[in-house]
């Protein structure tokens, strides 16, 4: 298999109040929301909990299809960690890394990453100020895995952490990406209630699926 996308859902939510990835978008969970968005494009689909709750919680609603996987309990609860067991079970040689909470992701954009990081070790969205989008990007898998748990041995809990180690990034501007997503919504996240109303009346318009 050369592709995998691996859901980060282990998150506290604290912004929000309750588990995003289950909080509900037009009745339908989030986490289902970015799954749908990408399982044609990936050979698998993995989603990273971080309690054996969340595990039970997130069965009920995701498919055998996608595999549920818990983040060891020795480590801190960040989106590294939740990355780094992702990377430890995955097969594919190319993993997209992808928060739960983004139920707008170009389909188009997450495609052109995995050929943008064919022969390297990443391929990372990077806006016109520098400001780079790790949990939008794909990773080689074995090298993303190692530069992880590195990280994590050595007590970092940022994405940055383990991009520093990766020999070859190849940073794929933003400005490209707009082309094909003119509103930029593949990088809209919920992280309020605010958030999910806004996302409600883009669904009402609908005008995000220009892709579909």
């Amino acid at each position: 298999m050369d592709r995998a996308a691996i859901i980060l859902a282990g998150g506290g939510s604290r912004r929000f109040g309750s588990d995003k990835g289950l909080v509900k978008l037009a009745n339908k969970p989030l986490v289902l929301h970015v799954l749908e968005r990408i399982q044609d494009i990936v050979d698998e689909t993995i989603v990273c909990v971080r309690s054996e709750n969340q595990l039970s919680l997130y069965s009920q609603v995701i498919s055998n299809k996608s595999k549920i996987f818990i983040d060891p309990e020795n480590l801190p609860e960040c989106p590294l960690t939740g990355a780094m067991t992702g990377f430890m079970n995955a097969h594919s040689e190319y993993s997209v890394v992808l928060p739960c909470d983004t139920p707008f992701i170009s389909r188009e954009v997450i495609d052109l990453l995995f050929d943008v990081a064919i022969n390297v070790d990443a391929a990372i969205p990077r806006w016109p100020n520098d400001y780079i989008e790790p949990l939008h990007a794909v990773y080689r898998t074995r090298t993303a895995f190692e530069a992880s748990r590195k990280a994590l041995e050595r007590g970092e809990k940022r994405m940055l952490s383990m991009i520093s180690m990766l020999k070859s990034v190849r940073y794929l501007s933003t400005i490209v990406i707009q082309e094909i997503d003119p509103k930029m919504l593949t990088f809209f996240n919920i992280n309020t209630p605010l958030d999910l109303r806004k996302a409600e009346a883009i669904i009402r318009n609908r005008s995000f699926l220009s892709d579909e």
